[in-house]
């Protein structure tokens, strides 16, 4: 398996559980390279360490905070690369260092999970898990607290893998949608028929007036025993090797091993490795006002727009005959814009990017590559 001592035989004997709030856990994701938010956001400063709405706190300040209403403060670990620990220990220094977890080399987030499940369940083996990334923004707190209960509940009693799914109110292609299915065991709970991961503007426009999908949050809950055995059917042994060597290994060897052996780990999602493979995926459809912060698009629909439908973060600017903008430049830089409509002008450093809004994230992938390509990784 890829990641956790298989617990036979007590798999299937969760139903008549009391969700005990001591066995709840929260690993925040924090180690993507923000590419999406480029120039803004780069790889040696991704988005999650950014205050990049001049509040004063980080992304992933902010997703900690939230959090921390919920979760025991030594129940919730962060995920990061070994390149940014120092970023999160400036910025979560309440965090316990047992509690940040560095990889020594960029994987999806399959390999992440497995490896914070794989410490929490050599801490508490009856742990629920909750996994979210660091880069959403949530409207409504004490909605998304009761619906993240509720969800740990569900999958305490459930052998289940269980997603959050919010109502799609635009067909934005850079989302992944959920296909609802039929109920489960639980009120606003349903099985999951299918996941489709970005699809075109037409099926997402499709998708959102069939009332049949919603955007899938990359929120995702489970109890550990049941994601122990999901990893592995669908993933090869990595830490299991760890386990039968050292079943009272350390945390210092936990981390040596993680050094040596990260890299022989499968660069593939968790959505991709384990919820599309699963027959037992459950969606709770949610209303606690969610957006991914980790789009220029996604962060143009989530903030509140001007007169004619801008967007300005934390930036000096003159707007004529414009619309639809979403514009984000140093401190200390004035632009004086016109006739400009539906584009992202957003300047960082060395790099100014101007393109259109729609469909940007594909674009964006595309230039980082090119201009890594031709002109070195100090643009990216």
């Amino acid at each position: 398996m890829i990641f956790i001592r298989y617990f036979r035989g007590k798999n299937d004997n969760r139903t008549n559980m009391d969700n005990d709030l001591r066995n709840n856990y929260c690993v925040i994701l924090a180690g993507g390279k923000g590419r999406r938010l480029w120039p803004c956001s780069r790889e040696k400063l991704p988005k999650q360490f950014i205050d990049f709405f001049g509040t004063g706190q980080t992304q992933l300040q902010q997703t900690y905070e939230r959090i921390s209403h919920i979760f025991p403060l030594d129940h919730i670990f962060v995920n990061t690369n070994i390149e940014y620990v120092d970023f999160v220990r400036e910025q979560l220094p309440q965090l316990p260092p047992d509690n940040l977890m560095a990889e020594p080399i960029w994987r999806n987030t399959a390999p992440s999970v497995a490896w914070a499940a794989h410490r929490i369940a050599h801490i508490n083996p009856n742990a629920n898990l909750l996994v979210t990334p660091s880069d959403q923004i949530v409207f409504r707190e004490e909605l998304y607290r009761k619906n993240i209960l509720e969800g740990l509940d569900f999958v305490s009693k459930n052998n289940s893998l269980l997603t959050m799914g919010i109502r799609p109110t635009r067909p934005e292609p850079g989302y992944g949608y959920i296909q609802v299915g039929n109920p489960a065991d639980m009120e606003d709970v349903y099985e999951v028929k299918t996941f489709t991961e970005k699809p075109d503007r037409e099926f997402a426009r499709m998708f959102m007036e069939s009332g049949e999908w919603y955007w899938n949050t990359g929120l995702f809950l489970c109890n550990l025993q049941y994601l122990s055995v999901c990893f592995y059917k669908f993933l090869p042994a990595v830490l299991s090797t760890l386990d039968e060597a050292k079943p009272n290994f350390t945390i210092e060897e936990e981390n040596e091993f993680i050094n040596e052996n990260f890299p022989s780990y499968p660069n593939i999602s968790i959505d991709y490795g384990i919820l599309e493979k699963s027959d037992r995926v459950c969606v709770m459809m949610c209303d606690f006002g969610w957006a991914d912060l980790g789009t220029w698009h996604g962060i143009y629909e989530a903030m509140q727009k001007s007169q004619d439908d801008n967007v300005v973060i934390s930036s000096d600017v003159l707007l004529d005959e414009s619309h639809g903008n979403i514009i984000k430049l140093p401190e200390g830089k004035l632009a004086v814009i016109n006739g400009l409509d539906g584009f992202i002008v957003a300047e960082q450093d060395n790099v100014l990017l101007i393109c259109k809004k729609e469909d940007s994230s594909a674009l964006i992938r595309k230039y980082v590559s090119e201009v890594q390509m031709k002109k070195g990784n100090e643009y990216v």
